[in-house]
């Protein structure tokens, strides 16, 4: 068995594929409409399906909004450098809720982002760059 993916709910299908794709460098893998459901799926990730977990994007046409309630926690992102990699996001429109610093109680550099609808996306810097 493996992880295939994590479903989102989001409500702007175009504001949430820009924010993965050219904020935070996913690709899109594939997207279909399902007409008769009134509903479109994307699947967007840094890797093919086949060869890791991706993220599905589930715009149902009829609602602009979710309420994200209490029990989501975030999607974590390993990347090279959470410093750099923050300014990047801000550069390109992101919002960012916590810059890159180490955690509480911990020497792990980590920052979160936000995504267009509210998710929350944890980075986390690559181990033995805690510099």
């Amino acid at each position: 068995m493996r992880i295939l993916h994590t479903m989102l709910r989001v409500g702007n299908l175009d504001r949430s594929l820009a924010f993965y794709t050219d904020v935070l460098g996913m690709r899109l893998l594939r997207k279909k409409d399902y007409p008769d459901g009134k509903f479109t799926l994307a699947f967007v990730g840094y890797q093919d399906e086949e060869d890791g977990a991706v993220i599905e994007l589930t715009h149902n046409w009829d609602t602009e909004a979710y309420d994200l309630g209490n029990g989501y926690g975030h999607i974590a992102l390993e990347v090279e450098d959470a410093y750099a990699a923050c300014e990047r996001i801000k550069s390109k429109g992101g919002k960012v809720t916590r810059e890159a610093g180490p955690m509480k109680h911990g020497t792990t550099v980590i920052a979160f982002v936000e995504d267009p609808d509210g998710y929350k996306i944890e980075l986390i810097q690559r181990s033995g760059r805690n510099d």
